[in-house]
This record gives structure tokens, C-alpha cells and sequence, in this order.
């Protein structure tokens, strides 16, 4: 059974908290969930990011494309 994007979303949020543990697992997921559903993208809340500047957020945007997850981050 695949997640769905807000669970997986979730699940990257929580591995962010935790110094991204199993940070790669939570991608392959939240990947899997985004093709059953989808989605192209995938918006994050930049509140609820470990590092919420500029640099944390285009790390992240990176390391997730590496892998093939385009990430878009809300105005809030």
C-alpha cells in the first residue's frame, strides 16, 4: 500500500527533526506517492523545516531533485 503525499510529507518532516534519519527511505516514498497520485511537485511549509533560510531551503530543493522529487516551498 502507497502513502499518500501528505503522509509521506509528513514522514520527510519528521526525518528533518531528526537530523534525517532515514532521510532517503522518506523520499523513495514520498516519490512513490507523488507517481500514484500524480503530482509533479510537492509544496513544503518552510516553517516547519529544520533550516528555514535560503540556504537550507536550495539544499533541500537539491538533494531531493538528485533524486527525483521537485520541491516548491509555500509563501505561508
Amino acid at each position: 500500500m502507497t502513502l499518500s503525499v501528505e503522509k509521506a510529507k509528513d514522514a520527510v518532516y519528521q526525518s528533518l527533526e531528526m537530523n534525517n534519519q532515514d532521510i532517503d527511505f522518506h523520499i523513495a516514498n514520498l516519490k512513490e506517492a507523488m507517481r500514484e497520485e500524480g503530482t509533479k511537485s510537492v509544496e513544503f511549509a518552510p516553517s516547519k523545516l529544520a533550516q528555514n533560510n535560503r540556504a537550507g531551503r536550495k539544499m533541500m530543493q537539491s538533494y531531493f531533485k538528485k533524486r527525483g522529487v521537485n520541491v516548491t516551498f509555500s509563501e505561508e
